[in-house]
């Protein structure tokens, strides 16, 4: 990804960081991390999400329209309901733990992946490489 600016088209290197930044965008709010969190176990109905979450479902429903706008889930009708589910389900679960070593990293340990986090079944002491 190019950072620098290229002499007659100046917004190009704008481009790849204003995909970037939709993308991290739905990953700003933690309600949006938490619906993410419950999507990562199968799918679920705008309904299941506002009980799990205990928010309106005019506010589940806003974050979820934010989440397939940023391409991270996606959503299907079934009867009268909405069921929505992880767009990449593998690559979030990567980039959530990679956040999480980072966060851990800075001395802010967080749990955000089902899969690698603290209730997962894979912890951070199970992939450490032996020290050299």
């Amino acid at each position: 990804m190019a950072m620098t600016k290229t002499v007659g088209d100046a917004l190009a290197p704008q481009r790849p960081l204003t995909a970037a930044a939709c993308l991290f965008h739905g990953f700003s709010d933690a309600s949006r991390l938490e619906i993410l969190r419950h999507l990562a176990l199968g799918e679920h109905r705008v309904v299941d999400l506002t009980a799990h979450l205990g928010l309106a479902q005019s506010t589940v429903s806003k974050h979820l329209a934010c989440l397939r706008d940023c391409g991270l889930v996606t959503s299907r009708v079934e009867g009268r309901a909405s069921v929505f589910a992880l767009a990449h389900p593998e690559a979030l679960m990567d980039l959530l733990a990679a956040a999480e070593r980072l966060l851990g990293l800075a001395g802010d340990a967080v749990v955000l992946c089902p899969v690698y986090g603290l209730d997962g079944t894979v912890t951070a002491a199970d992939e450490e490489e032996p020290a050299r």
